[in-house]
């Protein structure tokens, strides 16, 4: 049989793992079945053999209800009712199930009713907000980034450096016939400058077919057909012909003149 007075009497003046002194005044208690979160003897589910409690899990609230007829079967201590998610209704079931629990835990399993519907809702409302994605930042390995990334731009500026500074002793002389330089470099100024030949190289064979073009095509004999006389051309052919004929035709005459006074000045 379940004694709920001595069981508080040794909560209250010996120890309990779940209480929790913060202040002098007031005392807490951290067990999750506890109505109210106060340690005292009406609040207390530990030294009450009837008592009764309302908790939330993955949105959905539950009554637990506990008698102590069920005081010596633990595992079934806890009777476990789901709460309808109308807030109605939840507070019409509450009011069935703890019709001859007493009034103060009626007043306080409504009251906690009543706080996890309000939360409930306002986790609903922000759920639907677009709210920005927020993502943790390394700062051990952005700061290791930035300092490869300065190292890097540092060697690559060195490179250029000592690339120019070889390929202008290599153009004036300084090193003979000795050659042992790096390859890279010496691959990469090779190609640029292969590049500028090839081009000069192709203007100049351009410029050579040109030429030879119009050389071969100087004293090369060919046959053509007759061209085809145009209007203008026979109209001036005529015209021609015409002022011939005239000039032919006066002279004749005049001579001719000339013929019959000769004969006619002999005869007399």
């Amino acid at each position: 049989m379940q004694h709920d007075q001595i069981i508080w009497e040794v909560i209250n003046n010996q120890f309990c793992s779940f209480k929790s002194k913060i202040e002098r005044e007031r005392t807490f208690c951290r067990n999750e079945h506890n109505v109210s979160g106060l340690c005292n003897r009406s609040s207390c589910p530990l030294a009450n053999s009837r008592y009764a409690t309302i908790r939330e899990h993955e949105g959905r609230v539950y009554l637990y209800l506990k008698t102590a007829e069920r005081a010596h079967s633990p595992k079934d201590l806890w009777e476990k009712v789901r709460l309808s998610r109308d807030y109605g209704k939840a507070i019409a079931q509450v009011d069935a199930h703890l019709q001859y629990f007493p009034k103060f835990l009626v007043h306080r399993n409504k009251q906690r009713l009543t706080k996890i519907h309000q939360y409930l809702i306002r986790m609903r409302k922000l759920a639907l907000k677009v709210k920005p994605k927020l993502s943790t930042v390394n700062k051990k390995v952005e700061r290791r980034e930035d300092r490869r990334e300065e190292k890097a731009v540092k060697a690559a500026r060195l490179e250029e450096s000592i690339e120019k500074e070889l390929l202008g002793r290599l153009k004036s002389g300084a090193y003979g016939d000795i050659y042992n330089f790096p390859e890279a470099a010496y691959d990469k100024a090779l190609t640029a400058k292969e590049g500028e030949y090839d081009d000069a190289e192709k203007d100049d064979l351009e410029r050579r077919e040109n030429e030879d073009e119009e050389m071969e095509d100087e004293g090369v004999v060919e046959f053509v057909e007759d061209f085809e006389e145009s209007d203008e051309e026979e109209g001036d052919v005529e015209e021609f012909w015409m002022d011939d004929g005239g000039e032919d035709g006066t002279d004749d005459a005049a001579t001719s003149d000339e013929d019959d006074d000769g004969e006619e000045d002999i005869g007399g």
